[in-house]
């Protein structure tokens, strides 16, 4: 089985494409997500991962999510390569994802319709709870 699930941070807004063959949109960006566990005396470590989301999951992508926003991907892991023009080979590991969601908290005075992490996926994930949210002042960009 591969499914992924993370919940991180915008590193960057939403890059957008357009495939040549059917005009299908694709959307690409990283998500900076919090390690667990952080060593005593040292800094929260996080792990830069790309998410690639295709089609109308792309366009929602590109139209709400903006960088430093928390959001929740559902996908699959992807590996690719591919060959340069210099013949030189490439290895890419990325999320393909299948769901995104809103999982910043709402804030006072915000009339926007973003979803809780824990509303928008309750108990359904084994150890939702154990999901750590993270002010904005432990961002690492």
């Amino acid at each position: 089985m591969n499914k992924v699930i993370l919940m991180g941070r915008l590193t960057r807004d939403p890059e957008v494409r357009y495939t040549q063959t059917n005009n299908t949109v694709v959307a690409t960006f990283s998500l900076a997500v919090n390690r667990r566990f952080v060593r005593q005396g040292e800094e929260r470590q996080a792990d830069f991962i790309n998410i690639v989301a295709w089609g109308k999951l792309g366009e929602f992508c590109s139209k709400y999510f903006k960088k430093g926003q928390q959001v929740a991907i559902i996908g699959r892991i992807q590996t690719r390569t591919w060959d340069d023009d210099k013949g030189q080979k490439h290895y890419v590991t990325e999320v393909v994802a299948e769901e995104a969601y809103f999982a910043d908290s709402k804030r006072e005075g915000d009339t926007s319709s973003n979803t809780s992490f824990e509303n928008t996926f309750g108990s359904s994930i084994p150890g939702g709870s154990d999901f750590e949210v993270s002010s904005s002042d432990d961002l690492p960009f």
